[in-house]
């Protein structure tokens, strides 16, 4: 029986579709997330906020990201106290809460809450400034595997010529997140510790080693169509999915695999994608095995999940020198070869010379059996796993959770667990009242009592309260799905039930008042006036 508060572990991956991972019925191998949840439970409708930022803005706050300032992205302030790109006073992060609370606090990979990532400019909202002990990781929201932009130890910009020469951040994000455990037990005593491990995999571009590519080779031959298929079979017989919903169709903007030009470039984007995620797998297997090593395993919460659906984002099809993501005057790979980016099918991604995305087909295929990918809160931008793994306190390992469950639960649930205290203010300033609510019943699968859950991203917004889900695709009309009959939401009843979009309809919008929310024609135009005024190209994450 537990007795001390237990460490906890977060670790969150980068742009991951909700059925990639083996145990939510994948091709991936990833026998140490599979080992996981085979000792712990597995929860089938937990979900995210839709985007990179916003998502871990929501995470370490237990706040919806408008309230805490972060409302879009982090590259430009949009005039507005929701919308500022920098975390605001008006939160606490996890780590402050529980640092309050007696834990000692580390964080490795990425952070992307803060608008200023330059090493001599402001760091008030850097993660040493808002909670954490130690920090190891990139500030900014995306980079080359091999010479990342933005990489951060401590406070200070860590020189691209200090690196080893067999660098890779995937690699360096599991390394540190392992020694610090390891040096937490070398030197901390009795105090627990909270530990947020936030990669960057897989995230565009697709960087990965050879070898890890090569266990893939020819695995994706069948095309998107079979394998979505054969995914959705996996699922149901696991219990993921009910078997009655069903599949839905092909992205309309798809061709099927057996017409699509360039198979073994299209085949080599998910290969290396599902190398990156081998990768991490990988990854956190030594942090595992660093907990094991130091005898805390047993009393460790180990929560696993995604920031966002799988990323449907397409390059330009032309291939050009890629300056931006490096440090400044470093176009180049680090022995002097020219980068190029674009999804050319004449140039297999994978190296270091490469920036290339695995787009629209593949993230189809990681988001079965669900419409839609990042950037949208239908089921595929929001869905993600999460894995729970406590072995002192999880006895049902194995099980499967289907309670519906909101990034903002996540702090909730890390207070409960430690026994800590949620302020009412916090260095001077007034904090909003905690929006999560704890998963820990769940984990015994009893009712943790949530209400509705609530998004808004760019103009697309939800609302799911009991079996009925609201969602509407900007700038398109509300649609109603049944989410215990259809969680593929592939039949609209918004026609049949005006009533039920009435009700919903009104509850978001309360929520939006009191969070924050705007419209987002207006700040559409400021973003693109803020974008021609920079000269930033895509302000993409």
């Amino acid at each position: 029986m537990r007795t001390n508060p237990p460490n906890i572990l977060l670790v969150m991956n980068d742009d991951m579709g909700y059925s990639d991972i083996g145990c939510y019925g994948g091709e991936i191998r990833t026998p140490n997330l599979d080992r996981l949840a085979a000792g712990g439970v597995r929860f089938t409708q937990f979900y995210n906020t839709a985007r990179c930022c916003p998502t871990r803005a929501s995470i370490l706050t237990g706040l919806h990201p408008h309230q805490v300032g972060v409302g879009w992205m982090t590259m430009v302030d949009l005039d507005d106290d929701g919308y500022r790109g920098d975390l605001n006073d008006a939160c606490v992060t996890i780590a402050e809460a529980l640092k309050a609370a007696g834990y000692a606090t580390y964080m490795s990979g990425k952070w992307h809450v803060s608008r200023e990532v330059e090493p001599d400019g402001p760091q008030h909202s850097w993660p040493r400034q808002r909670g954490f002990d130690r920090y190891f990781g990139i500030l900014g929201g995306a980079s080359n595997y091999w010479q990342p932009t933005t990489l951060t130890r401590e406070n200070d910009a860590v020189d691209m010529a200090s690196l080893p020469e067999d660098f890779f951040l995937t690699d360096a994000i599991s390394d540190q997140a392992a020694d610090y455990i390891r040096e937490h037990a070398a030197t901390g005593g009795d105090t627990p510790f909270f530990l947020y491990t936030a990669y960057t995999a897989p995230h565009w571009p697709l960087h990965a080693h050879e070898d890890d590519i090569g266990r893939y080779r020819g695995r994706f031959a069948a095309g998107w169509d079979r394998l979505r298929e054969e995914r959705l079979e996996r699922m149901r017989a696991m219990g993921v999915l009910d078997a009655s919903w069903p599949l839905t169709e092909r992205d309309p903007t798809q061709p099927p695999w057996d017409e699509t030009p360039d198979q073994a470039w299209q085949q080599r984007r998910m290969e290396v994608y599902a190398a990156q995620v081998d990768r991490m797998d990988q990854g956190i297997g030594r942090i595992v095995a660093a907990l094991e090593e130091t005898g805390r395993l047993d009393n460790t919460l180990i929560l696993f999940l995604a920031d966002n659906g799988a990323c449907a984002e397409e390059f330009a099809a032309e291939v050009r020198p890629m300056p931006s993501n490096y440090p400044a005057g470093r176009p180049r790979t680090r022995d002097g070869r020219t980068v190029l980016r674009g999804n050319d099918p004449t140039v297999m991604p994978g190296s270091e010379d490469t920036y290339q995305s695995y787009g629209v087909p593949w993230a189809n295929l990681s988001n079965t059996p669900f419409r839609e990918y990042k950037h949208w809160v239908h089921e595929g931008g929001i869905a993600t796993p999460l894995i729970a793994h406590w072995p002192s306190v999880i006895d049902d390992r194995g099980a499967l959770r289907h309670q519906p469950g909101q990034l903002t639960d996540i702090m909730a649930t890390c207070l409960d667990v430690a026994g800590a205290d949620y302020p009412t203010r916090f260095n001077g300033h007034d904090i909003l009242p905690l929006e999560g609510t704890s998963l820990a019943p769940i984990f015994h699968d009893r009712p943790n009592h949530k209400d509705a859950l609530i998004w808004e991203h760019e103009g697309n917004k939800a609302v799911r309260r009991g079996r009925w889900k609201l969602v509407c695709k900007y700038p398109g009309e509300w649609e109603l799905y049944d989410m215990v009959a259809n969680r593929t939401e592939t039949h609209d009843l918004a026609e049949r039930h005006p009533e039920i979009v009435a009700e919903l309809g009104a509850i978001h919008d309360a929520w939006a008042e009191r969070c924050g929310v705007k419209p987002w024609e207006p700040l559409l135009e400021k973003m693109t006036a803020a974008r021609e005024r920079s000269g930033v190209p895509g302000m993409r994450d």
